[in-house]
C-alpha cells in the first residue's frame, strides 16, 4: 500500500432520499417546535395539550381541540353553526376566499360558540379559531358572540371567550368595525346580570379584537408569550419615536404592568376554571 493513502482519507457523498423513502413517513407525523426546534411525535405532542415538553411552547389550538380540552366529554353542545359570512360590500375575491377556508378548515366561520359543562359546571363559550383568515372578526363573529351572550343571559350561565384574532375583517369594513360595539353592549348586559365573563387570549390577540370583548372580562387570563396588543410594534415605534422592550405586547408583559389577572399554563386552565365557575355559582 502507498504510504499516501494511509493519509488520503475517502470522500463521503450525502445520499439523497429517494422518493419512496419520503413516502414511507406519514404526513404529520413528526412536528417541530417553532420555538426551541425540538422535533417529537405529533401524537405525543397532542396527549400535551400541543404543548412542547422540551420548552413549554403553547402550539396553536383550533377551537374543536381547545373545547375537547376543557369541556366533560359528551357535555358541549354547539350554537349557530348556519350563520356565514357574506360579501355586503361586494369586495373581489372574497366569496372565493370563504369558500376555499371554510373548505380547508371544515368550518362555517372563524369561531365555535355553545354550551357544555366543565367538571359539570356549566358555562357557555366562544371560542376563536386562528385558521379561519386569521380568526378575523366580521359581522358573523359579531352576530355568533352576541347569541352566545344573549343565552348566557337566558340560563344564567358564566360566559367564557377564547380569542386568537387578527383584528377586525378588511373585506367587510366598517360593518366589521360595527361589531366591537355590539358584542361590547351584549356584554354589558351580562355585567348588569351579575354574570359571570372571563376572557382568555390566545396567541395572537390583536386590533379590534382586543381592543373590545376580548379585554371586558370579569377575569382577563392569557396563555404563555402570546402576542397581545391593537397595533404593530414597527407602527407604535414609528409613532412615539422610541425603541420598545424586547418583551412588549406579549402575555407576560401585560400581566407585569396590571393589564391581565393571570397567565395560564394550558395544563391548569381546565381546572382554574372549574374552580371560578365553582366560586361564581349563583
Amino acid at each position: 500500500m502507498n504510504i499516501k493513502d494511509l493519509f488520503v482519507k475517502k470522500k463521503r457523498y450525502a445520499t439523497i432520499p429517494s422518493e419512496r423513502a419520503k413516502q414511507e413517513v406519514p404526513e404529520g407525523l413528526m412536528t417541530k417546535c417553532p420555538s426551541c426546534r425540538t422535533i417529537m411525535y405529533t401524537k405525543e405532542l397532542k396527549k400535551n395539550l400541543l404543548v412542547c415538553a422540551s420548552c413549554g411552547h403553547h402550539h396553536r389550538m383550533n377551537a374543536y381541540e381547545r373545547i375537547a380540552s376543557l369541556f366533560d366529554e359528551g357535555s358541549f353542545k354547539e350554537y349557530d353553526q348556519g350563520i356565514t359570512s357574506e360579501n355586503p360590500l361586494n369586495f373581489p375575491t372574497y366569496e372565493q376566499k370563504l369558500e376555499d377556508i371554510r373548505k380547508k378548515t371544515g368550518l362555517n366561520e372563524g369561531i365555535v360558540t355553545g354550551e357544555g359543562t366543565i367538571n359539570e359546571g356549566p358555562a357557555v363559550v366562544a371560542v376563536m379559531d386562528p385558521r379561519f383568515i386569521m380568526g378575523s372578526m366580521g359581522s358573523a363573529i359579531g352576530e355568533k358572540i352576541t347569541r352566545a351572550v344573549e343565552e348566557a343571559v337566558k340560563k344564567k350561565y358564566p360566559f367564557i371567550l377564547f380569542s386568537a384574532s387578527g383584528g377586525a375583517r378588511m373585506q367587510e369594513g366598517v360593518l366589521s368595525l360595527m361589531q366591537m360595539a355590539k358584542t361590547s353592549a351584549a356584554l354589558e348586559k351580562l355585567s348588569r346580570e351579575g354574570l359571570l365573563f372571563i376572557s382568555i387570549m390566545t396567541h395572537p390577540t390583536t386590533g379590534g379584537v382586543s381592543a373590545s370583548f376580548a379585554s371586558l372580562g370579569d377575569y382577563n387570563f392569557a396563555e404563555p408569550k402570546a402576542l397581545i396588543g391593537f397595533a404593530g410594534r414597527r407602527i407604535i415605534e414609528q409613532t412615539i419615536r422610541q425603541e420598545l422592550p424586547e418583551n412588549f405586547q406579549t402575555a407576560e408583559f401585560l400581566l407585569e404592568h396590571g393589564q391581565l389577572d393571570r397567565v395560564i399554563h394550558r395544563s391548569e386552565l381546565k381546572e382554574t376554571l372549574a374552580n371560578i365557575i365553582d366560586m361564581h355559582q349563583v
